[in-house]
């Protein structure tokens, strides 16, 4: 039942596990640097809704940042004293409406759409914003590179209209994913050159999310010098919208062995778990990228080397080769780590595979469920 206090030795399998001393840890940290700098900081919560921690976050943190209605409304209802700031590539007039009573930011991917709904949110007493492309990459993940040639994400120079700027309370950009510091002072240095023109005539620029803010290497003093730079030169309310930087390394997804298969020539043995990538972790597909799992290191560098793949009919269900002091068996228990982001607002019940059960590890040390799925969530969404 929601709010059960489970025992350490019997979660249920799969879960992921939300630790609540991390997240505050990491929103310390986020804390510090509004303090130091006067910007403003927001959930972005297509990274993690978790909302059972939204009481915690709002401690921290000025409100969140939405990539549509559900979220915005989500953010309203769950985080009630705090800023909520939608962006969206194009908004319907019906979603649009909703919208208006729950938003603060309302953020236009083009001129056309700043120009059929500004007036409404203005009139409503709403900060309007236009997303901009500074057409600079500096990453390699074209598949989150809203920099790249042809991208749909945000108005150029080329096609900013100066008549739109009594339209306009803000501008907003977003070009960064998992990067440092050194990142944004390139891109915000294109910026200037491109669109500073029209930052003297703006009450606030949001710099988008992508930031590894609370990444150990993370330069925090450079990407504070940047923050007051922008805001004393053009008098701007600074605000940044992390994702992963809120709950990098806060939660896991807790699995199971299933089965252990023979091994094949030129592979490793294959352990099937019931977490799967293709569900539970779609970003290991993405990206990709192979999560850290506790107990284990890289292939080889320990006795026993296994590929571990996911309990779907998908051939490429397969989240990566570890290896371990001891053989697998089923019934032993693995956990991966850096699980809370993009995995609980990304799963999915392909093959009719469950959802994992949310979990979370209070401050007082106990495990707390927090939900729980079943065949009334698969069948429902069909």
């Amino acid at each position: 039942m929601p709010g059960q206090i489970l025992p350490p030795g019997q979660l249920p399998s799969p879960c992921y596990i939300i630790d609540e001393n991390r997240l505050e840890n990491n929103l310390r940290l986020l804390q510090g640097i509004c303090q130091r700098t006067g910007c403003r900081i927001l959930l972005a919560q297509k990274a993690f809704s978790c909302y059972a921690l939204y009481p915690l976050i709002s401690r921290y943190l000025q409100g969140t940042a939405a990539s549509g209605l559900y979220e915005a409304r989500l953010g309203r209802e769950e985080m009630p004293d705090g800023e909520v700031h939608v962006f969206k590539p194009a908004f319907t007039a019906a979603e649009f409406a909703e919208l208006l009573p729950l938003a603060d930011h309302l953020i236009f991917n083009s001129g056309q759409q700043l120009q059929k709904f500004a007036p409404q949110a203005q009139s409503a007493g709403k900060s309007c914003g236009l997303r901009v492309n500074p057409e600079f990459s500096t990453q390699n993940h074209a598949i989150y590179d809203p920099c790249a040639p042809g991208s749909r994400l945000g108005v150029r120079r080329t096609d900013f209209n100066p008549d739109w700027l009594p339209l306009l309370d803000g501008l907003h950009m977003h070009t960064l994913c998992e990067q440092n510091s050194d990142a944004l002072i390139q891109t915000v240095a294109v910026l200037e050159e491109k669109f500073g023109e029209f930052l003297p005539h703006m009450r606030w620029l949001n710099l988008g999310g992508g930031h590894h803010l609370t990444k150990p290497d993370y330069n925090l003093p450079a990407l504070e010098e940047c923050l007051l730079y922008l805001r004393q030169k053009y008098d701007l309310q600074i605000y940044l919208e992390p994702g992963e930087a809120v709950a990098l390394d806060c939660g896991f997804l807790h699995t199971t062995v299933l089965d252990v298969l023979p091994a094949q020539a030129g592979s490793p043995q294959c352990a099937i778990l019931d977490g799967s990538a293709a569900c539970h972790m779609p970003d290991v597909l993405e990206m990709p990228y192979r999560p850290p799992l506790q107990g284990s290191a890289l292939p080889g560098e320990l006795p026993y080397t296994y590929r571990l793949g996911g309990a779907t009919c998908l051939a490429g269900d397969v989240i990566g080769d570890y290896s371990f002091a001891q053989p697998l068996q089923p019934g032993d228990q693995l956990t991966f780590e850096d699980m809370a982001i993009y995995t609980m607002v990304k799963n999915n019940t392909f093959n009719g595979m469950p959802l994992p059960a949310i979990v979370l590890h209070n401050a007082a040390g106990e495990y707390i469920l927090h939900k729980e799925f079943d065949y009334a969530d698969f069948k429902s969404r069909l």
